[in-house]
């Protein structure tokens, strides 16, 4: 008897547990291919097996491996973040970058993601609003909004990859970056040339004593900072009507208007609205 009159196999798929192939079950082992083995690893085939369905059913859900990895990307942007402290921009920008280096801790892959052209969902929309509405409200330009979060996603991709790549190549040679170098004692016996190098080197200047993306955000948000205040000195120099400067007296409180005459029209316009 084949399996096409085989009555227990009939039983089986009237009775049993039926496994429906889903987008979201497709894009949930993806996610897992691609934490345990990177965008590298990641391939239709290997999520296929994951689910136990051929590769060729999946395409009948996700046209290739480039919509996949967008969808992958806007499902783990959607995953419930930590609560974001209120405060001023600054605290809740690095509360911002630490929520997106935790993520990517969690899903190194989101690192290897490079170019310009991923197609952002939902979820990647309500993320990059966040970040820019931190900023909106500063006395930043609107580009330079837009710079800023930039650079900082920038800065947690570059050392979120920075781990990545040390990762691989520690499970490609067996060895850690630490033990490595530790072992490279006929270079370093070179470096008396090089008094700078080998001053620092002696006084421990090598040994990372401070966490490169601790001390990265914090100098990131520095220059952020400077660049805040100097655009609102400008925004408090200058007139809220015409823009032309405004001249302040030596004593008392501050003018927002460069005449009389800008502020009976900045007076009529409030009361009219």
């Amino acid at each position: 008897m084949g399996k096409a009159d085989d009555p227990d196999r009939g039983v089986e798929l009237l009775w049993g547990e039926r496994s429906a192939l889903t987008l979201e079950r497709i894009v949930g082992a993806a996610v897992e291919v691609a934490d345990a083995e990177g965008l590298a690893g990641l391939s239709m085939r290997k999520v296929a097996e994951r689910l136990d369905f051929t590769t060729m059913s999946l395409y009948r859900h996700v046209p290739g491996r480039d919509h996949l990895v967008d969808l992958m990307r806007d499902a783990v942007l959607g995953e419930p973040p930590p609560a974001i402290p209120g405060g001023g921009w600054r605290a809740r920008l690095e509360a911002f970058a630490r929520l997106a280096w935790e993520l990517r801790k969690r899903h190194p892959w989101l690192a290897e993601l490079r170019g310009n052209r991923h197609l952002p969902g939902p979820n990647a929309m309500a993320h990059y609003e966040h970040a820019l509405a931190i900023l909106a409200d500063t006395a930043l330009a609107p580009a330079e909004v837009v710079a800023a979060v930039g650079l900082v996603g920038r800065f947690v991709d570059a050392e979120a990859l920075a781990l990545v790549e040390a990762a691989q190549v520690e499970r490609t040679t067996g060895l850690s970056d630490e033990e490595w170098w530790g072992a490279r004692d006929t270079l370093f016996a070179r470096f008396d040339r090089y008094p700078v190098v080998s001053g620092l080197w002696e006084a421990g200047g090598f040994d990372q004593s401070v966490a490169p993306f601790e001390f990265g955000l914090a100098r990131l948000l520095d220059g952020i900072e400077i660049l805040v205040r100097q655009r609102d000195v400008k925004r408090d120099e200058t007139c809220r009507v015409c823009g032309n400067p405004v001249e302040q007296p030596a004593s008392g409180r501050p003018r927002a208007y460069c005449s009389r005459g800008c502020q009976q029209r900045a007076y009529r316009s409030r009361k009219s609205n």
